[in-house]
């Protein structure tokens, strides 16, 4: 028997002023009853009942051990009662972190239907370019894009990115439009992205037919924020590489050009990540499903 359980068969006893009364009520036999105050009293060093032949009763020491009890055991199942209450209503605050274009266009737009499904969350959302460790921040789950390196946290695949290639409407007017890779040798440049992670330089990436080709051009700018790779891109400082979506507007009014279609960049895995749960908390649990929802309507 554990110490909580001794706890309310100690507690039982003095309700009921009798070992056998305890034990009928609690459906035990009156040796385990008997033996469990005693090791109770045992660890603790002190007498908690004095048995007369007709009632037993507590100690003074017994007296204050039971007003402990009745604190420790209401404060427990005060706690019990919230977790099964939050499997059946989650509740409780959420730290994640989101690519900022697909938090923009789907998921803070989805946000109301969620709140109607789940009152008793409330989301902390990141939308910086910078990679985030879960552990260390305390950040709960993030959503990424691209290939990821073994983290230890748990990932949920929920799509993959389409990725085109583009240039500035302006860009194409003064170096020309090439028509293969051979052509972007002959006086292209890239805006370069440098990796937030590693502070690498990226190459462009190309699919031809199943193989993957990566092609290294001049820059003259290196970034390594979102928005500014693709400010640069509109500026017409070089030809960039982005995911289909975040380019349809600027694609459909004329502002930039696809180019290479027939040979288009690989598509990006889209995951969402985070720590592993013995017991995944229940708001943790609704709003990755919620995500995971939400993404595969749109990709």
């Amino acid at each position: 028997m554990d110490r909580l359980d001794a706890m309310r068969l100690f507690m039982r006893i003095v309700d009921l002023g009798s070992f056998t009364a305890a034990a009928d009520d609690l459906n035990l036999p009156r040796a385990t009853v008997t033996h469990t105050i005693k090791r109770l009293e045992a660890r603790l060093g002190a007498q908690l009942l004095q048995r007369t032949t007709r009632r037993v009763r507590a100690t003074p020491e017994g007296e204050a051990y039971y007003s402990h009890c009745v604190r420790l055991l209401a404060d427990v199942d005060a706690v019990e009662a919230d977790f099964r209450h939050a499997r059946v209503q989650p509740r409780g605050r959420l730290r994640v972190d989101l690519p900022a274009p697909a938090a923009r266009m789907w998921l803070i737009p989805s946000l109301p239907a969620f709140f109607a499904r789940y009152p008793l969350i409330e989301l902390d959302i990141g939308t910086g370019d910078k990679f985030v460790d879960l552990l260390r921040e305390g950040v709960d789950c993030v959503l990424r894009v691209g290939t990821l390196s073994d983290s230890g946290l748990v990932g949920r695949r929920v799509g993959t990115l389409e990725q085109v290639t583009v240039a500035s409407a302006d860009y194409v007017r003064r170096q020309g439009m090439p028509r293969n890779l051979a052509d972007l040798q002959n006086g292209h440049y890239a805006v370069n992205w440098a990796s937030p992670t590693t502070h690498r330089t990226e190459p462009l990436e190309f699919m031809v037919g199943r193989k993957r080709r990566e092609v290294i051009l001049p820059g003259r700018v290196t970034v390594s924020g979102v928005e500014a790779y693709r400010a640069c891109c509109e500026a017409g400082l070089g030809i960039a590489q982005f995911p289909r979506y975040h380019m349809v507007d600027a694609v459909s009014n004329g502002k930039l050009k696809e180019i290479l279609s027939t040979t288009p960049p690989p598509s990006l895995p889209v995951t969402v990540l985070y720590p592993p749960h013995r017991q995944m908390p229940a708001r943790l649990r609704v709003f990755v499903d919620w995500l995971v929802e939400v993404m595969e309507k749109q990709l």
